[in-house]
């Protein structure tokens, strides 16, 4: 038996500057961050009890004699990428709703292809697997992602990640120090709205606009390096990066129509009247998980001003990793 662990992300600047269609011609970068919210995915060989090979427990169950029977279609399509030929039992838990922005569908499947490698007693890096989750949304499923969660998800940390030029991907730890990212995270604040969505279906109207809207994502890349300069200068003022997180906001508005809402934008609204210095929604739009950067003596008023549930968190620092391994021999059959 095998259980992963593997964290969801907060994504601070160049959101959408991490699809194919637009660093494979000019680059791009994100600033984010894995937090300590977690998708658990347990795998282990099904015993030969059963007409079927397969179950799979997520928020439906499954039990198949075939992998092209299976309807999850990452638990199908990294199955038959890995090329795992024995039975399956796989149970999928979570710390956050799913379809909130806080990339919850890579992470599974981050999870579930580390699960695999292990039961196929396999290492591999955080870099090849960040890589094959990456191929297995944009190539195998066809999904409208991009190419950030899959890799915070599998490296964890407070990362800057470049997309385009011969590496591909490029991952480096923001240099700041434990005092400074305590000062960061005193200053936000995480809400869910309620609203969940579809985020391939927001994305690929977004993806559609992308050669329209050239200069709002070369200004959302410049400023991942504004961001980073922010956090490491510990002599310039935190307020500075919440004035540049209202201003990405409102650059990823009008990247598409279906970003933001009249609900999404009264939220947003009443959050900067009760003193939150910038903010967005998280992911694709739409819904899900809005963060706040607010000065901590504001933070009482934002919460009473807002009826939504209030998510503490802590940025993380391990990425997907083994939690649990019961070597096969102790199964019994």
């Amino acid at each position: 038996m095998i259980i992963t662990r593997t964290p969801f992300r907060i994504s601070f600047f160049g959101g959408g500057t991490d699809y194919p269609i637009w660093y494979k011609k000019n680059g791009g970068a994100v600033l984010s961050a894995a937090i300590n919210k977690y998708c658990y995915v347990t795998c282990r060989h099904l015993s030969p009890f059963f007409d079927f090979n397969y179950r799979l427990r997520y928020n439906k169950i499954e039990e198949t004699k075939a992998v092209h029977e299976i309807e999850h279609p990452s638990v199908r399509e990294c199955l038959l990428f890995v090329n795992f030929e024995k039975r399956l039992e796989m149970q999928h838990n979570t710390d956050i709703p799913g379809m909130s922005g806080l990339g919850s569908s890579s992470a599974f499947t981050v999870g579930f292809l580390k699960a695999l490698h292990a039961l196929k007693e396999e290492e591999i890096s955080k870099y090849d697997l960040a890589k094959e989750a990456i191929y297995v949304e944009q190539e195998r499923i066809k999904e409208n992602v991009g190419s950030q969660d899959q890799t915070i998800a599998a490296f964890g940390g407070f990362r800057k990640i470049t997309f385009g030029g011969d590496k591909k991907i490029d991952v480096v730890s923001v240099p700041v120090s434990d005092a400074r990212k305590d000062e960061l995270l005193k200053h936000l604040m995480l809400f869910f709205t309620g609203y969940q969505r579809s985020a391939s279906e927001i994305a690929g109207e977004q993806i559609k606009n992308t050669p329209q809207k050239e200069s709002e994502l070369k200004r959302m890349h410049a400023m991942v390096d504004e961001a980073h300069a922010i956090l490491i200068d510990e002599h310039r003022d935190l307020s500075d990066f919440g004035k540049l997180l209202h201003e990405t906001w409102l650059l990823k508005k009008g990247l598409s129509s279906r970003i933001s809402t009249a609900a999404i934008d009264t939220i947003y609204d009443a959050a900067r009247g009760a003193g939150a210095i910038g903010g967005k929604i998280l992911g694709a739009g739409g819904g899900g998980f809005m963060l706040l950067f607010a000065p901590p003596e504001a933070q009482n008023v934002i919460r009473e001003k807002l009826p939504l549930i209030h998510v503490p968190f802590k940025f993380e620092e391990l990425g997907s990793k083994v939690i649990y391994q019961m070597s096969e021999n102790k199964l019994g059959y």
